[in-house]
């Protein structure tokens, strides 16, 4: 490699790794999108509860045979989507990572084939739902493994209600790392009314910047954070009205991490897990949930405010996309000296991350083919800097207006400002930069 060219590339890789966006990046349209889930759904049954919305995502169809609902996942490799710029091969279900949310009622009769696409075997387990043993899905133990080219069926009564998940128990740290899992809603026989319902799944990647292949051996250094298989600013906005009543179901099948959930702007109930609903007694306000590895966490609540809220894991590295974990940390370093020699065989060199991060995602730099920006999109202020696990939640008074799945539009005077030295002096507040 020529000498000029080791300098540049080895000087922004110690300073910053993967830390910016490609100068040709799609802008970040998704906060703004016109395909935001939020008409209300039709029911699941005529009169029955509100289907539920899975952003990014779609339901698993199901179609009546005598008195049984039938339906059909197929485990398949594909090529997936995570943000603009990054599209990676995965596995998953009927094309999807998370595959389709599966949606009944307490006391349906339903019957489930399991063709295995995939060049290793597998099965499905039907996580939190109680059934017999048998269909229970665990490889050797419940059943043989779904060979190649071969289709399994299930068939249970579900007894119980509540959100659950679903995915392998055959090599699940391959195939669970990989995208292959989903969610499973079943319906009370008598419904508690809300106005909106969603599903959203968390998920943890390592994907190495310019690969087209997740790490299933990753333990630590997760780089890509997702719900429902999309990193922001690819996840899709929920649209909800002012006062409304919102159900928000959250399930984790991250290999190692849990996931803080927190949404601004509002305070929430912790309503039901995996295990069952909460008890009104136990029930008390938060803002945010923590939703444990293998675990579901449905939250209710009535936005109080409107505008575009966010809402994410508050992990601070989960709302960050491929950061180079490794590099040495520059806050506070002074660099002129160091600064001065490079200039000498590279006019253009800059030291980044001394004062900090803000800003990074911003920035026009060159990163390998098939990559992501570290952080941010576009917002009706500027750059919003967070990416990964973090979307928007669009409360609007008439959600139903033309308008309302664009940008909120803010009443004179109810944003935050630049202070002015009189505004300053007439409080009392003295600043001498």
């Amino acid at each position: 490699m020529h000498r000029r060219k080791f300098l540049q590339l080895t000087g922004a890789a110690a300073s910053a790794a993967i830390l910016t966006r490609h100068a040709d990046a799609a802008p970040a349209a998704a906060a703004n999108a016109t395909d935001t889930p939020s008409a209300k759904s039709a029911a699941v049954t005529p009169g029955g509860p509100l289907a539920v919305v899975t952003p990014n995502g779609s339901t698993l169809p199901l179609r009546t045979v005598g008195n049984v609902k039938v339906g059909h996942l197929v485990a398949e490799e594909f090529e997936h989507d995570f943000a603009p710029g990054l599209k990676v091969r995965v596995w998953g279900y009927n094309g999807g990572t998370p595959g389709p949310t599966i949606e009944c009622m307490e006391g349906d009769r339903l019957r489930l084939y399991v063709t295995n696409r995939l060049r290793e075997p597998t099965t499905v387990h039907w996580h939190g739902i109680i059934l017999a043993n048998g269909m229970d899905g665990v490889s050797g133990l419940n059943q043989p493994p779904i060979a190649p080219g071969q289709t399994f069926v299930y068939e249970f009564t579900l007894r119980q209600h509540g959100t659950f998940m679903y995915h392998p128990h055959f090599d699940e740290m391959t195939q669970i790392a990989l995208g292959m899992h989903g969610m499973f809603v079943v319906h009370p026989k008598q419904a508690k009314k809300v106005d909106r319902d969603f599903a959203l799944m968390t998920h943890e990647w390592k994907i190495a910047a310019g690969t087209k292949r997740p790490d299933p051996n990753a333990m630590s250094d997760f780089n890509v954070l997702t719900f429902n298989g999309k990193a922001f600013p690819a996840t899709q906005p929920m649209l909800v009205g002012k006062g409304e009543r919102v159900r928000m179901r959250f399930g984790n099948l991250s290999p190692m991490d849990h996931h803080p959930i927190h949404i601004h702007g509002l305070n929430f109930a912790v309503t039901a897990t995996d295990g069952g609903d909460t008890p009104a007694s136990a029930q008390h306000a938060e803002t945010t949930v923590l939703v444990p590895v293998g675990s579901t966490r449905t939250i209710e609540f009535t936005p109080p405010e409107s505008g575009d809220w966010a809402m994410h894991c508050h992990m601070t590295h989960h709302v960050m996309m491929q950061m180079g974990h490794g590099i040495v940390p520059m806050v506070g370093a002074d660099m002129t000296k160091l600064e001065q020699r490079m200039e000498r065989l590279l006019p253009e060199y800059m030291t980044m991350g001394t004062t900090g991060m803000g800003g990074m995602g911003e920035m026009i730099m060159p990163i390998p083919e098939n990559s992501a920006p570290m952080r941010g999109g576009n917002g009706p202020f500027g750059y919003i800097d967070m990416g990964g696990m973090f979307t928007v939640l669009k409360v609007r008074d008439d959600p139903s207006a033309p308008d309302a799945q664009g940008w909120y539009k803010h009443p004179p005077g109810t944003t935050a400002s630049a202070a002015t030295p009189e505004q300053m002096q007439k409080d009392g507040i003295r600043f001498d930069s």
